[in-house]
């Protein structure tokens, strides 16, 4: 097992990397489709940057693709990639095999029918799965929650509250991810009265967000990660897993709990309906469960595990997980209010925050 050292990246090393772009699946559908025909071929949708890049060194590469496996990946937004599901649940075959996605994306594509029901033995490994983390569409490889993050070299005393954001104080020092809006909605939902079946008076109070400093937004975590590194932004919200990683990477940027209690999110993977090659499918769900898989995830991206048998290290552990009180206050995400409203959230989020 690795140190806690050999985890860290250098901050030189990793400002280096974070602008790295993102490589889409090129090429035709027509030839797509026929080189996937191959029965060792996988094709993986996913996030780009880092999380894809970690996604290859805990699975994809050392397990996979060294046992011969040919893996396409297909890296895009989420909303791009649930767009192509959905255009594809009418097709004979599809274009993609297994696709990562957070709990409520999932819950949305299965409610419209672009899901395959899982086969649970065919996946031995979920036996480990924590209790609650069964789902009949989807496997959860990680989780965390949403917390506040800030420059402890710009803010001395650490943040307490979701409200902090808004101190005019830090007017033009503010950033927000694109690729997370919908935390935002959450959080200043439960700040402003709301509730996490009820986002509307948090969009009042984005709106007072927006008005009293003008947030940076930024389309993903590389991205903030930079700018909270150059002293751009000061403060922000986003998983813990993110500010336990960037804190390792000796960057300068804390997590702090807020009081309003965090939003927890599952990370994990399905199987499309039209997939094509789903014996080779169920072999990704297995193998990303196995421990040492699970273990070495974990090390490189700072969210907790979904099984029960990786065995993380002690000081790992402390740095990832949540303690027992900040557990009780975590807030859940109601899938099928989440699904029903997500199209119209992205919409007002594009036309008055994004801008």
């Amino acid at each position: 097992m690795t140190t806690k050292t050999d985890n860290s990246w250098s901050r030189r090393h990793f400002l280096q990397t974070m602008a790295a772009g993102t490589t889409v699946l090129g090429g035709s559908a027509f030839s797509s489709i026929a080189r996937a025909q191959d029965a060792g071929e996988l094709v993986v949708s996913n996030w780009g940057g880092d999380w894809s890049n970690n996604c290859m060194k805990a699975l994809e590469t050392p397990v996979l693709e060294a046992s011969g496996v040919r893996i396409r990946r297909d890296l895009a937004s989420a909303p791009v990639r649930k767009a192509k599901l959905l255009a594809e649940r009418a097709l004979p075959r599809g274009t993609i095999d297994v696709a990562h996605f957070t709990d409520a994306d999932a819950y949305e594509l299965q409610i419209q029918g672009a899901l395959e029901p899982l086969d649970y033995s065919k996946i031995p490994n979920a036996a480990h799965l924590l209790p609650g983390m069964r789902n009949p569409y989807f496997v959860p490889w990680m989780y965390s929650g949403v917390e506040l993050i800030y420059n402890p070299d710009k803010i001395k005393t650490p943040p307490t509250s979701f409200a902090d954001l808004l101190n005019p104080a830090y007017a033009g020092k503010v950033g927000l991810i694109d690729q997370i809006y919908f935390n935002y909605l959450y959080a200043y939902a439960l700040l402003a009265g709301g509730s996490m079946q009820n986002v509307t008076p948090g969009l009042a109070k984005l709106l007072d967000l927006k008005k009293a400093v003008q947030p940076r937004v930024y389309p993903s975590h590389e991205q903030i990660a930079a700018a909270m590194s150059s002293g751009d932004v000061w403060i922000s919200a986003n998983y813990k897993a993110r500010a336990a990683q960037w804190t390792a990477a000796r960057l300068p940027i804390r997590g702090a709990y807020p009081s309003e209690g965090g939003i927890a999110i599952q990370f994990g993977v399905v199987i499309p309906k039209r997939a094509r090659n789903k014996e080779l499918a169920y072999r990704y769900l297995n193998e990303m469960l196995a421990p040492a898989a699970a273990r070495s995830i974990s090390t490189l991206t700072y969210y907790a595990p979904s099984v029960d048998n990786a065995a993380l290290p002690t000081d790992l552990l402390r740095e990832i997980a949540f303690t027992d009180a900040q557990r009780k206050q975590l807030h859940y995400v109601d899938y099928a209010y989440a699904a029903k409203n997500q199209a119209q959230w992205l919409e007002w989020w594009n036309k008055e925050i994004k801008v």
